[in-house]
């Protein structure tokens, strides 16, 4: 049940209105952006909403039931807003967006609040991108139960892994620019496959603040999982964690964590099936 201002309402049931629609949305590096259909800037609850962004919103798809609330939003790519980069470099996946309706001849009656959740998938075509908002129920939407598996069912550094990433990380520089998904880098000192699966985050250069899977490692050459907005120049600095395979052999003798495995490397498989007195 949605709590409205006697203010709002009153507006809410006059034959003209002045409503907005306003986003807000607070992206996982902290970075905090509002948005408005209003054709000027509002200032609501100490935030900034600025015009300009062509948000258009579709039908907002909710019900009271335990269904999942979800809508599109259109918008226009522009270096003051949301930008082609920064959504490819996936800065806005998942981040939080509260979407409300307020009366923009007086933000301080109060809003509406329509939609709360994240960013889902984002799509880009023709200078715009249209992205999917899920909202809080999509999270009770997901399977929490665990199943045996041989491999580990943690990430690497998190709560239940426990390993210590700072004693595996490393900070080193762009030795020759390559595309943008490979370059070389300073030397490493380590084995091929080091950092595969690892995580490779850019401290200085364009590229600044992105954080990137490295899919291989082979002597002082990096490749990534996916592209980067722009091609790494030569001097460009980044810190460098060690990947894991998940594998008990790896957790055991490269970070020295059996202890914490969160997997059941020695629960018979399926092909112990096939197995029967004799076979070997």
């Amino acid at each position: 049940m949605r709590t409205i201002s006697a203010a709002l309402a009153a507006h809410l049931s006059a034959e003209v209105t002045t409503l907005a629609m306003c986003f807000a949305v607070r992206r996982r590096d902290g970075v905090r952006l509002g948005f408005t259909t209003a054709d000027q800037a509002l200032e609501i609850d100490g935030a900034r909403y600025l015009p300009g962004a062509g948000l258009t919103p579709s039908d907002i798809a909710a019900s009271r039931q335990m269904n999942v609330d979800e809508m599109e939003v259109v918008g226009v790519l522009s270096a003051h807003s949301i930008s082609d980069n920064d959504l490819r470099a996936g800065l806005y996946d998942f981040a939080e967006v509260e979407i409300f309706l307020v009366n923009w001849a007086s933000p301080s009656d109060g809003r509406v609040t329509l939609l709360r959740g994240w960013l889902g998938e984002a799509t880009l075509k023709n200078g715009a991108f249209v992205a999917e908002v899920r909202g809080l129920a999509q999270s009770l939407q997901q399977t929490f139960g665990e199943v045996y598996s041989p491999e580990c069912r943690a990430d690497l550094g998190d709560a239940r892994c426990r390993a210590d990433l700072s004693a595996v990380t490393v900070t080193a520089t762009v030795a020759t620019a390559g595309t943008t998904r490979a370059f070389t880098a300073t030397a490493l000192g380590v084995a091929d496959g080091w950092y595969d699966y690892g995580v490779l985050r850019w401290l200085t250069g364009v590229n600044a603040g992105r954080r990137i899977e490295v899919k291989r490692q082979l002597g002082n050459g990096i490749e990534l999982y996916d592209a980067m907005p722009a091609s790494p120049q030569a001097g460009d600095v980044f810190s460098l964690a060690a990947g894991c395979d998940k594998r008990f052999a790896t957790c055991k003798t490269k970070f020295a964590n059996a202890a914490n495995f969160r997997g059941e490397p020695h629960v018979p498989g399926i092909d112990s099936l096939l197995d029967y007195p004799g076979l070997r």
